[in-house]
């Protein structure tokens, strides 16, 4: 079974910066992607960045040039790099992992992390 587990949110003024950490443990399929989400009140969840399959990664335009992404394979951790935050990224932020299996796809989600900008 897959664990996620999510750290380093908090309250941040605007231009701020945090870094978000999603270590993960358990053993999974050899195909992974894995990635960050968030889900502020009222709205759907969405994406925010996401490495693929091929090891590429994908921004949302909202946070391109604000965010970075990236992993440390050796401790199975994820990482998101958040700068020059502002009031509209608060949210709830999670990690997820999909794990691949042929046709077959297995989603596994974080608890999520309270991301909160705000003066």
């Amino acid at each position: 079974q897959v664990q996620l587990v999510e750290s380093g949110g908090g309250l941040v003024q605007p231009g701020g910066s945090l870094r978000l950490s999603c270590a993960a443990s358990g053993s999974r399929f050899s195909i992974n992607a894995m990635g960050w989400y968030r889900q502020a009140p009222g709205r759907e969840r969405e994406l925010v960045a996401t490495f693929t399959v091929g090891g590429s990664t994908n921004y949302a335009d909202t946070v391109k040039g604000r965010y970075t992404i990236s992993r440390d394979n050796a401790k199975n951790t994820l990482y998101l790099q958040m700068n020059s935050l502002k009031p509209e990224d608060t949210a709830v932020y999670y990690c997820n992992l999909k794990s691949y299996l042929g046709p077959l796809r297995y989603d596994y989600w974080g608890q999520g992390t309270q991301v909160t900008v705000s003066s």
